[in-house]
């Protein structure tokens, strides 16, 4: 049985990142910056996450695997189409553009700063053993496939 570094769910970490943002923003108010059409901005940077969470999910359901990044031996497909053919991590990436969103939202320079400790996170403590997984079940197909399209974008 294949075990990753940790059991905190992503989209916990996503929250909690998010909550640090937060507070940031309102404990270090002289950070604050100005972003014209801030609302137009959030939205298409959220979306974009919100959609690279969803399409993925469908191309998982599509493969009949799983979509549980706690439970990587529970992998019976390869995914390597779709959005899988720009970035090995759409979730992810989704939810980095989710909480960049946020932290455009705050409109704090401290906070942006939490946007690369969640992605330093999610690489150490979710990617990389998801890759030792996928590289022992898969073997050369994975290889091949992690040759050929990067890890974020």
């Amino acid at each position: 049985m294949t075990t990753l570094d940790t059991r905190l769910p992503p989209p916990i970490v996503l929250l909690l990142c998010g909550l640090l943002a937060w507070l940031c923003a309102h404990q270090l108010p002289g950070f604050a910056f100005s972003l014209p059409v801030r609302i137009t901005i959030v939205t298409v940077t959220a979306s974009a996450g919100v959609l690279l969470n969803l399409v993925p999910k469908l191309l998982f359901q599509r493969a009949g695997t799983t979509v549980n990044p706690l439970r990587p031996q529970r992998t019976t497909q390869l995914v390597t189409h779709g959005v899988y053919r720009f970035t090995r991590n759409p979730m992810y990436l989704g939810q980095a553009l989710v909480l960049l969103a946020a932290c455009l939202w705050l409109r704090n320079a401290v906070a942006l700063g939490v946007v690369p400790v969640f992605i330093a996170y999610i690489t150490r403590f979710q990617i990389l053993p998801e890759e030792r997984h996928l590289a022992q079940r898969f073997g050369p197909a994975f290889d091949a496939f992690r040759a050929r399209t990067r890890r974020w974008l």
